[in-house]
C-alpha cells in the first residue's frame, strides 16, 4: 500500500487518538471541509462526528500521492461506514478535507 502524506498521516493518527489539540494542530487556521458535498464548520463537525462520538478511521486504501484515502470510519453516532477522504495540504498542514460515503 502507498503511504499517506506525512501531514495526512498526522491527521489520521490524531483523529484515531481522539486528540483534539493534536488534530487542530495539523490543520491550517483557515481550514475548510465538506461532508457528502455539504460545506461544514470544521470545529462543529469534528466535535459531533469525531470527538463527541469516538470517531475512528481504519484506512483501507491510499491514492493520489497519499492525499486521498478510503477508510472504514466508525463512530457511536452512525456506526461503521465506508468513507472516502481527500486532503489539500498547504505549508505542512491540512488546509481542506472532503469526506463522504464511498
Amino acid at each position: 500500500m502507498t503511504e499517506l502524506d506525512p501531514v495526512v498521516q498526522e491527521f489520521v493518527d490524531a483523529l484515531n487518538a481522539n486528540d483534539q489539540d493534536r488534530l487542530f494542530a495539523a490543520l491550517t487556521d483557515d481550514a475548510t471541509m465538506s461532508d457528502d458535498g455539504v460545506e461544514r464548520n470544521v470545529g462543529q463537525w469534528t466535535d459531533s462526528e469525531v470527538f463527541g462520538s469516538n470517531g475512528h478511521m481504519n484506512v483501507e486504501s491510499i491514492g493520489d500521492g497519499g492525499t486521498e484515502l478510503v477508510a472504514d470510519y466508525t463512530n457511536s453516532r452512525w456506526g461503521s461506514m465506508r468513507t472516502s477522504w481527500r486532503f489539500t495540504v498547504r505549508d505542512g498542514k491540512v488546509a481542506r478535507f472532503e469526506t463522504g460515503q464511498a
